[in-house]
Formats: C-alpha cells, sequence, structure tokens
C-alpha cells in the first residue's frame, strides 16, 4: 500500500510538469508564429461573399496557412490558395457569364452543320431508352465551368500534392453510391474542386479515381475540424448557409433541393459553430443559390460581415511573427504547347472523330481559347457526358489527358412545332440514333404531321477533318395560291382570260448522297449525288385534254405541270459565323451552290443537260448598343439552252427553309416574282429591346428576270423592292414573329407569320 501510496503522487506531477511544458510551447507558438485556418462553405452563388470577406482578411494582415472548403467554399478556396489574391478573385469572377456557365451553352460556332441544323430545328430533346421516354439527369454536365477552372489554375497545373500549393488546401465531396464523406488532398485541382461543387440535378456527377462523386455540402458543408487537424490553431470560417427556408422561398427545385440537404447540416453548424475561433456570418438570407447576376451586392455583403470582425482579425495578424507573402501577379495562360494526345473512354468514338474535333495540331503553339474551343466542340455533339481533361507538363510541352465518359444514352425523341403561311400548322417528332450502324454515325428521321405532311430522313458519319459522308432523303409539300400568268410564261398551258389565280401544289422528294469535309466548324466543302422527283400540279384546271396533247390528260381532274425525275451531281461550299440563325448580331455568312443536271424522265419532253448556280453571302455586326444590322447579298442563273423552268427562281414570302430555289422576298407575297437568273440585297435593322424581344425593320431589292446576267440587266436600278416592320420573340420553342410587310410595286400589304423554327 505504501508502495502504491509513494508512487500515486508521480504521474500527477508528471502530468503537471508535462501541462506546464505543453502550455509554454503553446503560448510560445501563439506568441510566435501562429497557424491560421480558412473554413469556407458551400452555397452556391451566396459563396461569391467569400472574395468580400477575404478581401478584409487581407486588410487585417491575416497570413492563412491552411483552407479547407466546399462546393463553392472550395472553388474560391482553391483559387485563393494557388495564389489569386482578393482583388483577382473579384475581378475574375465580375467578368464572368455564369449563366452561361451553369447551363452549359455553347456557342454557336462550337456545332457542326449537322448540330447546328439540330438544336434550331427542335424544340425539345429527351432520352428514349427501352422504349421509354426519360428526362436528363442533370441541368449542364458542368463542362463550361471545368473549362474555366482549368486555364484559371493553370499555374499550379502540375501540383498534384494540394499542400504544396501556395496555401496548403483540401476540399469535401460525397461518394454518392456509398454515401461516404471524400477528402480530397491531392490530383488534379480543377477536377477536385468540380467535384466538390457538383451540385445534384444541377450538374452531372463527376468521376475521380473510380468514385463518382457529387457536393460535398451533402455531408460536410463546414469543414472546421478537418482544417483543425491541419495544424490550424485559430480558424477563420465564412458561413454562407442559410437555414431552412419557409414555404415562400421554396420555388425551384434546386432550393427544395438545397432545402433536404440542410435538414442535416443545419442541425450540426452550432457545434462546429462553436470550435470556429473568428466567425463570419455575411447576411445573405434574401439571396437564393442562383443569385449569380447579384455578385456585386453578395460580395459586397462579405466585406461588410468581415469588418464587424476586423478587430479580432487584426489581434490575430499581430501575433503572426510571419507575415502573409505579396500576391504574385500570376502567369496568363494565353499559349500552349502539347505535344502528346492522349484519349481514355471512347468507345464508340474513334481518335479520329476525336481529334477531328479538337481541331489543332500537336507540337505547335495554339492559344488557349483554341483548346477551349475544341473541347466546347467535342461537347457539342451530344455524344459525351463529360470529358474530364488533364494539361500534364513532359518537358518539352505538355500531354493533353482526355477523360472521355460517353453518353449511355443513344436514342432519343424530339419534338417540335411550327405555324407558317406557306406551310401552314405543322408538328414535328423525330427519332435520333447514334452510333446506329457504324461508329461515329448518327440516323435521324423527321415526320411531320399537319397541314401538309413531309419527312426527313438523314443518315451522317462525321469523320472531323477528313472525308465525312452521309444520306439524305426529304420528301416535302405545300400548295400555294399563284398567279396564272407565272404558270403561262413557265409552261405549256392554254390561255384562259377567265383564270387569274391557280392554287398549285407542289411535291418534292430529293435524296442525297454527298461526301463533306469540314475546317473548323464553321466552314465547310461538299460533293454529292441527287435524285429529285418534281411535281407541279393543280385541281383549279379541269380541262380535258386531247390524246397526245402535251402534257397528258390530267386524271381525276388534276392538271399536272411537270412530273419529272432530275439526276445530278452538286458542290456545296458554305461559311457560317453568325452567333444565330435567325437574329445574327455578329459573323459571316456564305453558301454557294451548283448544280449540274444530268438525266431526266422529261415529262414535259423539252430536256436538255442544264446547270443552276446560286450564292448568298452576308454580314452582321452591332451598332450600337442592343441594336445591330444584318446586310445580305445574293443571287442565281441558269447556264444551258434547256427549257426546262421548273428549277426557275421564284421570289416572294417570308421564311428561312424554302425548298429549292424558292426565295423569301418582302412586300410580295409567295411564288410571285419568277425568271432564270436574279440578283437581291436585303438589310434588317435588329433592335432587341428587352431580352429576347425584337423590333425588327427589314428592306429588300431585286432584279428578277430570265437571263440577266447575258444582258446585263442585272447591274441596273432595282425593279422590285419591298420592306418589313415587324416584332420577334424568342421563345423556348422558336421564334414567334409577325411581320408587317408592304412594296411601293405592290398593290396589297401583307402580314406574314411565323411561329416557331422552321423545318
Amino acid at each position: 500500500m505504501k508502495y502504491l501510496h509513494t508512487m500515486r503522487p508521480l504521474p500527477i506531477i508528471c502530468l503537471l510538469l508535462l501541462g506546464l511544458v505543453t502550455g509554454f510551447a503553446q503560448e510560445n507558438t501563439l506568441d510566435g508564429d501562429l497557424k491560421v485556418g480558412l473554413v469556407l462553405s458551400g452555397g452556391g452563388a451566396k459563396g461569391l461573399a467569400h472574395i468580400g470577406a477575404l478581401r478584409m482578411i487581407e486588410e487585417a494582415g491575416v497570413r492563412i496557412d491552411y483552407i479547407g472548403g466546399t462546393s463553392m467554399g472550395a472553388i474560391v478556396g482553391a483559387l485563393y490558395a494557388s495564389g489569386y489574391s482578393a482583388r483577382k478573385l473579384d475581378s475574375l469572377f465580375t467578368n464572368t457569364d455564369f449563366t452561361n456557365l451553369i447551363q452549359d451553352n455553347l456557342p454557336r460556332s462550337a456545332k457542326s452543320f449537322y448540330e447546328k441544323e439540330d438544336t434550331e430545328r427542335y424544340a425539345l430533346t429527351l432520352p428514349f431508352t427501352g422504349f421509354k421516354v426519360s428526362f436528363p439527369p442533370a441541368i449542364s454536365g458542368g463542362q463550361n465551368i471545368y473549362n474555366e477552372l482549368v486555364q484559371a489554375l493553370y499555374h499550379v497545373k502540375d501540383v498534384e500534392d494540394f499542400s504544396r500549393l501556395p496555401i496548403p488546401f483540401f476540399c469535401i465531396a460525397t461518394d454518392v453510391e456509398t454515401g461516404e464523406e471524400i477528402l480530397l488532398d491531392s490530383g488534379y485541382l480543377p477536377e477536385a474542386i468540380m467535384a466538390s461543387g457538383t451540385f445534384p440535378s444541377l450538374f452531372e456527377p463527376t468521376e475521380v479515381d473510380g468514385r463518382i462523386l457529387i457536393d460535398g455540402g451533402v455531408l460536410n458543408n463546414y469543414p472546421v475540424d478537418e482544417v483543425r487537424e491541419r495544424g490550424a490553431q485559430v480558424v477563420i470560417g465564412v458561413d454562407v448557409q442559410h437555414g431552412l427556408r419557409d414555404r415562400e422561398a421554396l420555388l425551384s427545385a434546386t432550393e427544395i433541393l438545397l432545402q433536404i440537404n440542410n435538414y442535416r447540416t443545419v442541425g450540426n453548424m452550432e457545434e462546429k459553430r462553436a470550435r470556429t475561433d473568428i466567425y463570419i456570418k455575411p447576411d445573405i438570407q434574401s439571396y437564393s443559390v442562383i443569385d449569380f447576376g447579384l455578385r456585386d451586392t453578395i460580395i459586397a455583403s462579405g466585406v461588410k460581415a468581415a469588418k464587424k470582425q476586423f478587430d479580432e482579425l487584426r489581434r490575430v495578424a499581430a501575433r503572426q511573427t510571419r507575415k502573409p507573402s505579396r500576391r504574385p501577379n500570376l502567369p496568363v495562360a494565353d499559349s500552349i504547347v502539347i505535344n502528346r494526345l492522349l484519349i481514355t473512354g471512347n468507345n464508340n468514338y474513334t481518335r479520329g472523330y476525336v481529334k477531328g474535333k479538337l481541331r489543332f495540331d500537336l507540337a505547335e503553339p495554339i492559344p488557349f481559347e483554341k483548346l477551349q474551343q475544341g473541347i466546347s466542340n467535342l461537347s457539342a455533339t451530344g455524344n459525351f457526358k463529360t470529358i474530364r481533361y488533364k494539361l500534364v507538363s513532359n518537358g518539352l510541352g505538355q500531354d493533353l489527358i482526355l477523360q472521355l465518359q460517353e453518353n449511355p444514352t443513344k436514342t432519343f425523341i424530339r419534338i417540335g412545332a411550327h405555324y407558317d403561311d406557306l406551310y401552314q400548322s405543322a408538328a414535328l417528332i423525330n427519332l435520333t440514333r447514334k452510333s446506329f450502324l457504324l461508329d461515329d454515325d448518327v440516323g435521324s428521321l423527321d415526320v411531320i404531321l399537319g397541314d401538309n405532311i413531309r419527312y426527313n430522313a438523314e443518315y451522317y458519319v462525321d469523320k472531323g477533318t477528313y472525308w465525312s459522308f452521309g444520306l439524305n432523303s426529304r420528301f416535302n409539300g405545300f400548295d400555294q395560291e399563284i398567279n396564272y400568268d407565272l404558270i403561262r410564261s413557265n409552261f405549256d398551258v392554254p390561255d384562259d382570260e377567265n383564270i387569274n389565280n391557280i392554287n398549285l401544289e407542289v411535291v418534292d422528294l430529293t435524296n442525297q448522297l454527298y461526301l463533306q469535309t469540314v475546317l473548323r466548324e464553321e466552314f465547310a466543302f461538299s460533293l454529292g449525288l441527287e435524285h429529285k422527283l418534281l411535281k407541279y400540279s393543280t385541281e383549279t384546271l379541269n380541262r380535258v385534254q386531247e390524246p397526245g396533247e402535251n402534257p397528258p390528260a390530267p386524271r381525276g381532274g388534276r392538271v399536272y405541270f411537270e412530273n419529272s425525275n432530275y439526276f445530278s451531281t452538286y458542290g456545296k461550299l458554305t461559311l457560317d459565323t453568325y452567333d444565330d440563325r435567325y437574329f445574327p448580331t455578329r459573323g459571316l455568312y456564305f453558301d454557294g451552290d451548283f448544280h449540274f443536271y444530268i438525266l431526266s424522265s422529261d415529262f414535259t419532253g423539252n430536256f436538255k443537260e442544264f446547270s443552276i448556280a446560286k450564292a448568298r453571302m452576308g454580314t452582321a455586326f452591332p451598332l450600337a448598343g442592343n441594336l445591330s444590322l444584318n446586310l445580305e447579298t445574293e443571287g442565281g442563273f441558269k447556264l444551258g439552252t434547256s427549257n426546262v423552268s421548273t428549277f426557275d427562281f421564284v421570289l416572294g414570302g417570308y421564311g428561312s427553309s424554302l425548298i429549292n430555289n424558292f426565295t423569301p422576298f418582302l412586300g410580295y407575297d409567295f411564288l410571285s416574282l419568277p425568271g432564270n437568273s436574279y440578283v437581291k440585297a436585303y438589310a434588317r435593322a435588329d433592335w432587341e429591346f428587352t431580352q429576347k424581344n425584337h423590333l425588327l425593320f427589314a428592306a429588300n431589292y431585286s432584279n428578277v428576270a430570265d437571263d440577266l446576267f447575258r444582258t446585263g440587266d442585272w447591274f441596273t436600278a432595282p425593279d422590285y423592292s419591298g420592306y418589313g416592320l415587324g416584332y420577334a420573340w424568342e421563345s423556348f420553342f422558336g421564334p414567334v414573329q409577325v411581320l408587317y410587310s408592304w412594296s411601293p410595286e405592290g398593290k396589297d400589304n401583307l402580314f406574314f407569320v411565323s411561329i416557331g423554327y422552321w423545318f
């Protein structure tokens, strides 16, 4: 017992001595080089308040030694840890269009001609798997955000251990399969913070090292304990989370999902706040997670909240012997050299296809924007669920490591609707199948129901910069009331003074086989073979013709003016840098087409070989503010002595998808001005007075007649002119346009109405 008694005080004395030593050492550290950690919570757009708080932390002179963040806090934290100052972050985020980033809006220049037509024809696209229509799992793949992060963090691209960044950093993500919290402190920095900010339903999950990761805020939106474990003795926390919202605030799916997520995180914050030495809580209750348009006021709220803790921050700074290092001027990633391209995940798309979409040469200096444009080209195909890439130095230059995740959905249902004065009402349903017969291919079938039944079938094998090939089959038809003089001037029909107008029915079946090569996404050259069946007929003339009379006697009261098969070869050259098909504000356009008609079944008995050449060119540019001007000129002519008039140019009407050589012309109704040659000039002023709402004023002038270019009449004052004043609205199902049109030479004033995308 004595032994035990005499020995009992020894551990107590040792513990006291150890406590004194520890306390002395700790006090010495606190009085010396104090280690400060920073915690940045998630909160979407509200995370912009972190920038304002960082500005005050810098102004107070606090040196940050560790940063831990989640979601938006991970993005801001990683940028700051990599060397950006608060002021640089402010500038970086001010110049960012968050709407385009979040929605993955891609410029029209990133889309091939086939893809442009897709996005400018269909109002709705839905996955179709196992004969079931479903909805996309997320609004965005986050590609635009990832592109921006890769460029912004280019200067630390080779830092795989995040503790070796200028400020050691980590972020939190969630394994969506296991429900585990994942701490990311190594790897490729843009990939890590993208995973941390992958909010469910808004962005596609991110795959990192075989794990499927989503937003870290699901489990840990304020990683204060992890920052302390890194060695921080004082923790500064910036909390931009909000508590549970009432029903009036839950107005979107995003807010509802956030509310469900907050059930867990809100309950943990009382304890986490107690473990935070300087707690900065910006007043952002009135903002939502998607209010990126209010960035200035949100950043200001961060400044205001941090100012309240400014004295505390100054006291912490005073206890740090080593002051913050000066933030360097970060190098701008203007030009890069990629020596090797390494691709993974392209099971159904060849290396040539991928490289062709990237459109840059290896081992040559390229602007960083050209790399981003190439990635956007790949993304615009819709063939990849996510595209993640790494730039890794290899000595002479760098490797581009492309990690592709193909879209598992290969079949889509697409829907559109349209009304115009020519085709009348139409509803479109499309079935699209990718990887249909070969790698890199797509098959598509439009069935159009309404006043005029039509179809459009397409098959295209895209080989990028190599020769691609395609097959098209299109059935088109409409009927239009036209002047009988137009028929008499083009076809062998009897004169009848009692007939002023007839109802002309046009039927067109066109089949094409073609080769195409594309330079960038805006320039294409095509060569092809074409078969066309044309029928022009009417039931207005109910005259029984004599046997052997040409054209033959009508059947069932229908008179045919044309009923021939034509076979031709053609070449086509297209340049399209317009930023919008319907309302261009910038860009150039050129479309040249040459058809050589070789054979015909010759219904009218007057076929000889002939050619048709036509071209259209234009430009669009802003004048002031939201006012822009679109100028275009076009023309065409026939070569050869054939009397076939079916392919003559006929001007009149309003629209953007008229078949054959029917050409829109304001001031005149459809199919009003015929001739085998024409020239036309067009100008339109477009004032977007509010977003997606346009006031339009247009004018066009033309000469159209037979053999204009041979006689030289194409260079005289225009014989025809027309003007239009209208309103247009860019709706989700396509442009809605109402145009009042008149001509000084004409007798009638016309209203043209177009609703939805043209097809």
